[in-house]
């Protein structure tokens, strides 16, 4: 998915679920997971969405 959704999807689901959200760069663009679920490379790391912080 572009950057642009997964930045609008990411932050909407931390929000919502009240959990951590990350977006991670991928070979199809990037995708959306829980923090709790993201075992890869931390390089693949784009952005963490934490609903917690002020």
């Amino acid at each position: 998915m572009p950057l642009k959704t997964a930045q609008s999807l990411a932050w909407n689901l931390a929000r919502t679920l009240m959990t951590i959200m990350v977006i991670v760069r991928t070979s199809q663009g990037y995708a959306v997971m829980p923090w709790d679920e993201f075992d890869s490379h931390p390089a693949e790391l784009v952005h963490e969405y934490d609903p917690f912080s002020s």
